[in-house]
């Protein structure tokens, strides 16, 4: 590698919405690759909490200042993306046995379309945050007639 390469790791998901686990990763990585794309995934297929202008928005609010971090929405294949942005590889964190498994099945899919995955644990104290949480959540928030 000469000095010029810049390594640019996918970070690529739903982010519905965006958690302090997703953010530990995005700090972590920023430790091993040059930039971080955030990459939110739509399928149109697929019910959404918030619009995918909102969870970019979002996003890039967290981030406004830190220029190694990017927001990018795309539809299909995260391999080709990842390919279209020239990035060294997918980022992607696990919690528990079932991520790892999951994920250890994309990355193999992903190798298979040349690129590779980082698999990072999630830190002790983010096991349990997941976006499937938060927006239960936030549902149950909206539906409280007692909340002000």
């Amino acid at each position: 590698m000469n000095d010029k390469t810049k390594h640019i790791g996918l970070f690529a998901g739903s982010f519905d919405p965006f958690t302090e686990g997703h953010a530990s990763i995005v700090r972590r990585a920023l430790t091993f690759v040059d930039s971080v794309v955030i990459g939110i995934g739509v399928n149109p297929d697929k019910h959404y909490l918030y619009t995918v202008d909102e969870r970019r928005d979002t996003i890039e609010r967290r981030y406004a200042g830190e220029e190694r971090v990017s927001v990018v929405a795309y539809e299909g294949l995260t391999a080709d993306l990842a390919r279209r942005l020239g990035a060294c590889c997918l980022i992607k964190g696990v919690r528990n046995a079932a991520d790892l498994e999951y994920e250890r099945l994309q990355a193999d899919f992903n190798r298979s379309h040349g690129i590779e995955t980082v698999l990072l644990p999630a830190e002790p104290h983010l096991v349990d945050v997941s976006s499937t949480k938060e927006r239960e959540k936030i549902r149950q928030q909206n539906n409280n007639p007692y909340q002000s």
